[in-house]
């Protein structure tokens, strides 16, 4: 991997006692404005250490520094600013991506530890709507990012499976429900009869008491219960399965709530030898008063389970059977306190692990101002709303590109990349405001502007094969970075060296946004070389420079696109 700023941190950390390599690169930084230089030092921080001036020191550092890839080094106001030869910068850069491809940005940080991810988990005999999302595409960018880095991921859809909400869907069904329609309307009928459900339990309490029965009959072994509940779970899954094809997400593991009905058992038992159950008003709680939080409610007064008791359980059996370095849980930040409390109980069982349990916690998504309500109905079906994407962006190829070869596949491409990127743009824990018209808006700040650029250089590329000849991979030619002087070539030469650090940025924050970040950044800097720089110029040596950090950009491109979970059209 190409770490010319590591390079750098040890070259400075050999003038600056009691700090190491490691110590400066958590300093240096990349400043706002480029004309600044290519990296920063603050040296405020290191005041304390050496008992100077951060003015003095940053002077001193700047007599002392000398070497090739330092075109010009300042002190401006306790800053250290390096501005790197542009030369040597290309000439070790784009011959390093070129070599990499596919693995340029890959680090083996990970070697030997697994991470255990939750996410997406619908609720069975729902619609997967577009709040699910959130968590599918938030999880699943994160268990690409990790595995670059040399992480074993395991990628669990933990599906809502089990609950009281399947007793109210067997008496609405009991009362409401037509097999037949059922069969034919799918999860939309099953929807319907959870919202009718709703609307006569407001009138008619009673129908609560009868779906708490109902569930703990399914606890107990009912066949009928059962026999129900696992055609609704059928009836979703082809469903949801249809939706992650869209998206091209896959899982290792499928293990929802009720897998661990049989393993709930257990966990009671550890809980009460270790003295951590209480029995309260008919419940067994384990009382969380001493740390701020209300008691954790292992067993309802019915005997059945909740989430923690469930939550707990997988957790237990996950470590057994994967050994992980950490687990990951991602799911709105309306569980905050759920996810507090059992990795509190976690720890209170003696399991020093409970450390290494994390919820990413993300923002919740409104429709135009309103908040989801399944119980009213009030979703939009995640399915539709991309099958709208992919329509849109096939019209717009048959108005822009009629010719365009594999229109559907291209289509689905950016339609569905569109939908995905507009949700992993922005700081993950930022609420969305859902609205048809930003969702599927393609100019600005978009997936389909990353993917067009990724496009845009792969149609260089071909052009430089057909009209010159010219092919770099298969030729393996020498570069003369010196000929990439330009401006907007130094730029982005700046912003493809940056890649690396940013994918680890990404894991460090547990925070997609940063990649996304990256590709619209250098997408842009891509665009504006393009339209500045002429790349097929008659000046041989000049063209194959040029050529190369095409070539260069459209890796970069790919793998970031990849990392987010989004493909890279070569046509568009």
């Amino acid at each position: 991997m190409v770490n010319i700023k590591y390079e750098l941190a040890e070259k400075i950390a050999s003038h600056v006692p009691d700090i190491d390599a490691e110590g400066i690169l958590r300093l240096l930084e990349v400043p706002t404005n480029r004309e600044l230089g290519d990296l920063s030092l603050p040296c405020f921080r290191l005041s304390k250490l050496l008992r100077k001036p951060p003015q003095k020191i940053a002077e001193e550092l700047k007599e002392q520094l000398q070497d090739d890839l330092i075109e010009r080094i300042d002190s401006v106001s306790g800053y250290l600013n390096i501005t790197l030869d542009k030369s040597i910068l290309a000439s070790r850069i784009i011959p390093a991506i070129l070599r990499m491809g596919d693995q340029y940005g890959a680090q083996d940080l990970g070697q030997g530890q697994t991470v255990v991810f939750d996410y997406s988990s619908p609720n069975i005999a729902k619609p997967f709507h577009i709040a699910h999302l959130r968590s599918t595409v938030i999880g699943h960018s994160l268990v690409r990012i990790f595995k670059f880095l040399g992480y074993r991921t395991v990628g669990i859809n933990h599906l809502g499976d089990w609950g009281t909400q399947f007793g109210k869907l067997i008496v609405a069904f009991k009362l409401w429900g037509k097999r037949e329609e059922i069969e034919r309307q799918g999860i939309d009928e099953l929807l319907r009869l959870y919202v009718k459900f709703h609307e006569e339990a407001e009138q008619n309490p009673a129908l609560e008491d009868q779906a708490r029965a109902a569930f703990a009959k399914m606890e107990q072994g009912d066949q009928e219960a059962l026999e129900l509940w696992q055609w609704f779970v059928q009836i979703s899954l082809a469903e949801f399965q249809r939706v992650y094809e869209l998206l091209g997400v896959d899982f290792d593991s499928f293990t929802g709530e009720s897998f661990y009905n049989d393993k709930m058992e257990q966990v009671i038992e550890e809980l009460k030898e270790k003295g951590l159950l209480t029995y309260d008003d008919g419940a067994w709680i384990v009382k969380l008063d001493e740390y701020g939080m209300p008691p954790a409610i292992m067993l309802k007064r019915d005997g059945s389970s909740l989430y923690h008791t469930r939550d707990v359980t997988a957790a237990l059996y996950r470590k057994r059977t994967y050994d992980f370095a950490k687990a990951i849980y991602v799911t709105d930040y309306a569980q905050n306190l759920h996810f507090k409390q059992w990795f509190k109980v976690v720890e209170l069982m003696g399991y020093e692990w409970a450390k290494d349990l994390e919820h990413v916690a993300f923002g919740r998504v409104s429709i135009e101002g309103k908040s989801f309500s399944t119980r009213k109905g009030n979703v939009v079906k995640l399915e539709d709303l991309l099958k709208q994407a992919i329509e849109k962006v096939r019209a717009i190829i048959e108005e822009r590109n009629p010719g365009l070869p594999n229109k559907d596949e291209v289509a689905r491409q950016v339609g569905v990349g569109a939908i995905v990127f507009h949700d992993l743009k922005g700081n993950r824990i930022t609420d969305i405001d859902f609205t048809w018209e930003d969702a599927l808006n393609f100019d600005g700040e978009t997936g389909p502007y990353v993917q067009y650029t990724h496009a845009r250089t792969c149609s260089v590329i071909r052009r430089a094969k057909e009209e010159k000849g010219i092919d770099l991979l298969a030729d393996e030619v020498q570069i003369n970075g010196a000929l990439l002087q330009d401006t907007e070539a130094t730029t982005l030469l700046q912003t493809l060296q940056q890649f690396a650090e940013r994918i680890e940025q990404a894991m460090n924050r547990l925070e997609p946004s940063v990649i996304s970040r990256y590709l619209l950044d250098l997408a842009q800097d891509f665009n504006r070389f393009y339209h500045s720089c002429h790349v097929l110029v008659d000046d041989l040596e000049l063209c194959k420079a040029r050529l190369a950090l095409v070539h260069c950009v459209r890796i970069t491109l790919r793998n970031g696109l990849r990392l987010i979970g989004l493909e890279a059209p070569e046509r568009i």
